[in-house]
């Protein structure tokens, strides 16, 4: 129940509203009707809910696969559709869904952090299990940690699928944490990552780190991605930037902090 809605009972228009329009571009945007709705007009907030919710269906589709049913994620998304009536400022000179997508996705985020019961179903627990002992068996060959793209071979499960399981176990640490030493040197989970090429992307995109990077300068963002998909060291990273390596050791610190501030929402 939220603003005096029963958001459940909106829920059950989704079907019928994704058959009418499944693309995200296809919102209405209705400013009386935001109007309305922020002064209390229960039947406004439920009309702009039943025209948001392809927008809403779209953005819950990507957050599958979490152990969680798609209704409630699809719930927790029109809490933040209603949190973006709201808070929406009709002056502004943007497009509602641009305000709206953020706040839905932020929504679900929270949910997903915070909640702290994940289901996980019995092929990822048994993939999950596979991969513990495959990683300590590569470990022992090779004498230190596996990358995801050397267990991947070494396992014949794909990166995507190591990623899933290790994700949905709750084991996945964030990408900054030391999680092994190293001659008395730490070393973070991503510099585990080993990725060139087109992959780059793909896994940025498994990883959540697409939106935290986006929102770095140029000089930040190609020190991150040099350094931890690309596998330079801070003296190579500085020769191709033109700048010194404690240049980048402060940069890199800097961004790695603030890249965990935006990791935890």
């Amino acid at each position: 129940m939220r603003g005096g809605i029963n958001t459940s009972n909106s829920f059950n228009l989704e079907n019928e509203s994704s058959k009418q329009n499944n693309s995200i571009n296809d919102y209405t945007d209705n400013v009386e009707l935001i109007k309305l709705a922020q002064g209390g007009d229960n039947e406004a907030l439920n009309d702009l809910i039943k025209k948001n919710m392809p927008l809403v269906a779209a953005i819950s589709k990507k957050f599958l696969n979490r152990g969680y049913e798609y209704d409630d994620i699809f719930q927790i998304g029109c809490m933040g559709l209603i949190k973006a009536v709201n808070n929406f400022n009709t002056d502004f000179n943007v497009k509602f869904s641009t305000y709206a997508v953020p706040m839905i996705m932020g929504e679900i985020k929270r949910f997903l952090r915070d909640d702290g019961i994940i289901k996980i179903s019995r092929s990822i627990k048994a993939t999950a299990k596979k991969l513990h002992y495959d990683r300590e068996n590569l470990t022992n060959i090779l004498n230190r940690e596996p990358t995801i793209e050397e267990l991947s071979k070494y396992s014949g499960i794909s990166k995507d699928d190591i990623i899933m399981a290790t994700e949905s176990s709750g084991s996945l640490q964030y990408l900054y944490d030391v999680i092994h030493q190293d001659d008395g040197s730490p070393v973070l989970l991503i510099d585990k990552i080993s990725e060139t090429g087109e992959d780059d992307k793909d896994m940025i995109d498994k990883l959540a780190l697409k939106d935290a990077l986006l929102k770095l300068d140029t000089k930040s963002r190609q020190i991150i991605l040099l350094r931890y998909f690309k596998d330079k060291t801070q003296i190579q990273v500085a020769k191709m930037l033109g700048i010194s390596q404690v240049q980048v050791s402060r940069i890199e610190k800097k961004v790695l902090k603030l890249m965990k501030i935006t990791l935890d929402g």
